[in-house]
Protein backbone atom coordinates (compact mmCIF):
# COMPACT_ATOMS: atom_id res chain seq x y z
CA UNK A 1 0.00 0.00 0.00
CA UNK A 2 1.14 3.74 -0.75
CA UNK A 3 1.85 5.88 1.84
CA UNK A 4 1.17 9.27 1.67
CA UNK A 5 3.73 11.90 2.51
CA UNK A 6 3.37 15.53 3.79
CA UNK A 7 5.39 18.34 5.12
CA UNK A 8 5.40 20.44 8.34
CA UNK A 9 6.62 24.18 8.50
CA UNK A 10 7.65 26.81 10.73
CA UNK A 11 3.70 27.80 10.70
CA UNK A 12 3.76 24.10 12.89
CA UNK A 13 0.32 22.75 13.02
CA UNK A 14 -2.55 24.74 12.38
CA UNK A 15 -6.39 23.97 11.53
CA UNK A 16 -5.94 23.69 7.83
CA UNK A 17 -2.92 21.59 8.54
CA UNK A 18 -4.98 18.89 10.41
CA UNK A 19 -7.65 19.51 7.72
CA UNK A 20 -5.16 18.08 5.51
CA UNK A 21 -4.00 15.62 7.09
CA UNK A 22 -7.85 14.24 7.98
CA UNK A 23 -8.29 14.27 3.73
CA UNK A 24 -4.91 12.74 2.81
CA UNK A 25 -6.28 10.01 5.25
CA UNK A 26 -9.26 9.56 3.32
CA UNK A 27 -7.31 7.54 0.44
CA UNK A 28 -4.71 6.39 2.83
CA UNK A 29 -3.74 4.27 6.14
CA UNK A 30 -0.49 5.40 6.39
CA UNK A 31 0.78 9.06 6.48
CA UNK A 32 4.38 10.35 6.50
CA UNK A 33 5.16 14.08 8.19
CA UNK A 34 8.25 15.25 7.44
CA UNK A 35 9.12 17.90 9.89
CA UNK A 36 11.28 20.62 8.13
CA UNK A 37 14.47 22.64 9.80
CA UNK A 38 12.54 25.65 10.22
CA UNK A 39 9.63 23.71 11.99
CA UNK A 40 12.37 21.67 14.54
CA UNK A 41 15.26 23.05 17.16
CA UNK A 42 15.34 19.57 18.61
CA UNK A 43 13.85 15.75 19.25
CA UNK A 44 11.67 17.02 21.97
CA UNK A 45 9.69 19.59 19.53
CA UNK A 46 9.11 16.17 17.33
CA UNK A 47 7.41 14.54 20.18
CA UNK A 48 5.57 17.82 21.03
CA UNK A 49 4.23 17.69 17.22
CA UNK A 50 3.59 14.29 17.30
CA UNK A 51 1.75 14.78 20.77
CA UNK A 52 -0.97 17.43 19.24
CA UNK A 53 -1.34 16.33 16.49
CA UNK A 54 -2.57 12.78 18.15
CA UNK A 55 -4.75 14.55 20.52
CA UNK A 56 -6.37 16.53 17.04
CA UNK A 57 -6.77 13.23 15.00
CA UNK A 58 -8.45 11.40 17.72
CA UNK A 59 -8.09 7.82 19.32
CA UNK A 60 -8.09 5.40 16.03
CA UNK A 61 -4.60 6.78 15.35
CA UNK A 62 -0.63 6.05 16.51
CA UNK A 63 2.47 7.28 15.46
CA UNK A 64 6.31 6.45 15.51
CA UNK A 65 9.28 9.16 14.96
CA UNK A 66 12.11 7.90 12.96
CA UNK A 67 14.40 10.44 12.35
CA UNK A 68 12.92 13.62 11.42
CA UNK A 69 9.70 12.24 10.04
CA UNK A 70 6.84 11.31 12.22
CA UNK A 71 4.72 8.50 10.32
CA UNK A 72 0.73 8.08 11.48
CA UNK A 73 -1.12 5.12 10.78
CA UNK A 74 -5.14 4.84 11.22
CA UNK A 75 -6.56 1.95 12.70
CA UNK A 76 -10.13 0.81 12.07
CA UNK A 77 -11.23 0.74 15.34
CA UNK A 78 -9.78 2.76 18.53
CA UNK A 79 -6.36 1.61 19.77
CA UNK A 80 -6.45 3.19 23.47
Amino acid sequence: MVQSEIQLGKQGITENFITTLKNHFNKHTNVKIHVLKSARSDKESLKKYEKDILEKLGEKYTSKILGFSIFIKRWRRSVR
